[in-house]
């Protein structure tokens, strides 16, 4: 496999979850969100770059919690745009020569807010996107959550999504000509490559996303019964 990028994005607020500052970099045992994302991000790899999509105003902290936190990891440092999909253009065009120099084969997008996805989840995300277009992890839905005329399977969808690289770059310099913005990084690959069928792989139930305080709480839970000691 040619070498992976993963791009961790951190450039929202903490509005949902009450905070006047962006969640990700709170205290989760001993740890700031956000490092937990980025080294389970960078132990799945030998080889891989990892950008860190940040807002400008963070940049200051930011590089004083990697240097701290983060300091066995090269964390290249991008800024964000004013909604999700602008913060991963503005990662792939940090990565565009790499990319159309075929030195990344494949990119992971992934949310800073979940700290708790496994590196063999990333390392799998990884290979089937490499192998069929594009990957991402999804959990099914219990049926007691649904409304009983749906008939269908319906799933939850986490990060990180990863996608054949040269495909995802095109597909969100095309958006950005037709001011085209996607729901997430499946729905711009979906739009502009509709021949790459992305491939589900079984996500994880611990891999919970930050988004209120009582989930920091489960977090905290999870890293104790997983044994983490920093």
């Amino acid at each position: 496999m040619d070498s992976t990028a993963v791009v961790v994005l951190a450039a929202g607020s903490g509005t949902r979850f009450g905070n006047t500052t962006n969640k990700v970099w709170l205290p989760l045992s001993g740890r700031r969100i956000i490092s937990r994302s980025l080294l389970n991000a960078a132990k799945a790899f030998e080889k891989v770059r990892v950008i860190l999509v940040i807002h400008p105003d963070d940049e200051a902290f930011a590089k004083e919690v990697l240097e701290r936190e983060v300091s066995q990891v090269k964390v290249e440092l991008v800024h964000g745009g004013a909604t999700r999909h602008d913060s991963e253009y503005q990662a792939l065009i940090h990565l565009k020569s790499a990319i159309e120099n075929g030195e990344i084969g494949v990119v992971l997008i992934h949310d800073g807010a979940r700290p708790l996805a496994t590196p063999s989840l990333f390392k799998e995300i990884a290979k089937k996107a490499a192998t069929y277009g594009g990957a991402i992890p999804t959990i099914p839905v219990n049926h007691s959550e649904l409304d009983k005329n749906f008939d269908s399977q319906i799933v939850r969808v986490q990060t990180p999504q990863g996608f054949t690289a040269k495909e995802l770059l095109d597909a969100y310099i095309s958006a950005d000509k037709d001011s085209f913005t996607g729901t997430d990084t499946g729905a711009c690959i979906e739009r502009y490559f509709p021949s790459i069928k992305t491939h589900s792989v079984t996500g994880e139930p611990t891999n919970v996303k930050i988004t209120y305080p009582q989930d920091l709480i489960i977090a905290e839970h999870v890293l104790a019964k997983r044994g983490y000691k920093d």
